[in-house]
């Protein structure tokens, strides 16, 4: 009974993450998600990304990061959008710019309303 509901904790997760990705797309005018489905695509996997892909890149410029005093983070965060528009036919993001608000605004939603996709994992 505990993994059905850690299941449906995680599923509840991806569906609120996947409308606030429609609710921050419908804010910025250079991003553009088709439908609740894409909007659901795209929140699981920028999570994969950022569980994934985003570890080695920030470790790959490590030296970057620390001369910015770590803004270069921002631009890894817009890279990793900028690379789920590329992968997911329905999500448009019309240059870098874009992207980096768009994760801008995604972070500060998703960090009001306390979503952590992550969190559904651990036990």
């Amino acid at each position: 009974m505990s993994q059905s509901k850690d299941i449906f904790s995680i599923l509840l997760q991806l569906a609120v993450a996947g409308l606030v990705v429609i609710f921050t797309a419908y804010l910025l005018p250079g991003i553009v998600v088709d439908d609740w489905i894409t909007g659901v695509i795209i929140a699981a996997l920028l999570a994969l990304l950022n569980i994934t892909i985003k570890p080695i890149l920030i470790f790959l410029t490590i030296p970057i990061t620390i001369v910015t005093l770590g803004l270069f983070l921002l631009v890894i965060n817009a890279l990793l959008v900028m690379l789920a528009a590329s992968i997911v036919n329905g999500f448009t993001v019309d240059n870098f710019w874009w992207a980096l608000l768009f994760s801008l605004v995604l972070s500060l939603v998703n960090s009001i309303l306390g979503i952590s996709l992550g969190s559904g994992f651990r036990k």
